[in-house]
């Protein structure tokens, strides 16, 4: 059966016009449906919602006792982090995502490249580890430090789940399960989230991971996935088949057509993917230097130490 949100129902659509799963056709996509049909009845609002609620008791009691926390981290984690996931599907968005292949691919974007940066760069497992009693600080590491962590967080691991996994959706049966079944679908947006901070925490996170690759490798790598959404992009503008099957001709939009959609769809990917791409290496990039500023004040300081040492001595002697 299809599946429609009930915001459909109080509509102006005339109830003839039907689906193919006798259910009523969706009305078109505005902007103003983005603004004010959202949904806070999912578990992804409520996990969402609880993960706020968490991050910021942490930065509650690292002020109680004095501890400084940087707030950049913190608007970066509940921001563009928390509040881009909710964004693209605790709001209107979310309402069309089994409607148009295009907004689907936003939250695509969203969930799989966008929100996994900036809950790295929030640094949430270094606020755990700062606020939590000592057991549950030693299970957390034990999780962090765990032979599983160290294989999904391993670069080129995480980089080729982060490639190959949208091409095993997308051009197979499986992104059509999806579309017909509401677990599958908020399973693929958790997938979304999980694939992207693999793929990002080892790369621009602020966390301790283990077997970090040095600034250049991570550079490197980082340029190598560049290219990768355009080549999925330009294979789904170019494709002579429709992702899903026929659930979007099932629909039968009077204002939507799916082949249209779904170049539409592929061009978000191209643009969109290159974008987020050179931006995210610009921040690398910046990283890395400000890593080399330290380094340099390090040795320094421990020139100067070794230099007064040496003074010492010679005072002395």
């Amino acid at each position: 059966m299809l599946h429609v949100d009930p915001i459909f129902a109080p509509t102006s659509v005339a109830p003839a016009t039907l689906a193919a799963g006798g259910e009523a056709v969706p009305p078109p996509f505005t902007v103003a449906r983005v603004l004010t049909e959202t949904r806070l009845d999912s578990w992804l609002a409520l996990g969402l919602v609880l993960a706020a609620s968490l991050y910021l008791y942490g930065v509650y009691r690292l002020r109680l006792r004095g501890d400084r926390w940087p707030v950049v981290r913190t608007v970066c984690f509940l921001g563009p982090g928390l509040g881009g996931i909710a964004a693209v599907t605790v709001s209107g968005l979310g309402a069309y995502d089994t409607t148009l292949l295009s907004v689907h691919m936003v939250q695509h974007m969203v969930l799989s490249m966008i929100a996994p940066i900036f809950l790295a760069l929030g640094a949430p497992v270094t606020l755990a580890l700062r606020t939590l009693p000592v057991r549950p600080r030693k299970r957390l590491l034990a999780i962090v430090h765990s032979r599983i962590a160290r294989v999904y967080s391993f670069p080129l691991v995480a980089f080729a789940i982060f490639v190959v996994n949208p091409f095993a959706l997308y051009f197979t049966g499986l992104y059509e399960i999806t579309l017909r079944h509401e677990w599958a679908h908020e399973l693929v947006h958790a997938h979304f989230i999980m694939t992207g901070c693999v793929f990002f925490w080892p790369l621009l996170g602020l966390d301790p991971l283990p077997g970090r690759w040095p600034y250049p490798a991570r550079a490197l790598l980082m340029l190598l996935s560049v290219p990768f959404h355009t080549v999925l992009g330009l294979t789904i503008m170019q494709s002579t088949t429709l992702l899903g099957g026929d659930w979007y001709p099932s629909l039968h939009l009077s204002w939507s057509d799916p082949w249209n959609d779904q170049v539409v769809a592929g061009g978000v990917l191209w643009a969109g993917g290159e974008f987020v791409s050179v931006t995210m290496l610009a921040v690398l990039v910046v990283q890395w230097i400000k890593q080399s500023e330290r380094e340099a004040r390090r040795l320094d300081r421990e020139l100067d130490r070794q230099e007064a040492r040496q003074r010492a001595a010679e005072a002395s002697a």
